[in-house]
């Protein structure tokens, strides 16, 4: 993917970056973009829709927890969810309108974070996003 300035990143291109995580599994050979654009990019989405839900996929609850707060922070998201613990990998899904967790084992491959944003207005994002990385706002 060319250099794009984020200064300048239109809610098209952001889409189009965050839309990239969607095929990991597909072949694409396109590289993915770099870390602060990835950023950018689901700051900017997110700023087009009203709320978001998190699914997180993790080895750990630690690990989950770790990543969900990190995301929330970066969103401006207050609260922080009960996570309950349970061991080995997790499907983690947290929806902060309603402020509630859910969680279960997991025994996918992915691991990430899937951001599915909210809108009740046509032209804003209702879209699910990832498996984003877990360490991304880490």
């Amino acid at each position: 993917m060319p250099a794009l300035d984020s200064d300048h990143l239109t809610l098209e291109t952001a889409e189009k970056i965050l839309r990239r995580f969607i095929c990991l599994d597909s072949g694409l050979d396109s590289p993915i973009p770099e870390r602060s654009l990835i950023q950018q990019a689901l700051l900017l989405v997110a700023n087009h829709s009203d709320y978001q839900i998190f699914g997180i996929c993790a080895d750990t609850i630690s690990q989950a927890e770790t990543a969900l707060t990190a995301y929330l922070n970066a969103l401006d998201y207050e609260d922080r969810p009960e996570i309950s613990p349970l061991d080995g990998p997790v499907y983690v899904k947290y929806n902060p309108k309603k402020g509630k967790s859910l969680v279960e084992p997991y025994t996918g491959q992915h691991r990430g974070i899937l951001v599915s944003c909210q809108s009740a207005y046509d032209g804003d994002v209702n879209e699910t996003f990832g498996h984003l990385p877990l360490d991304l706002f880490e």
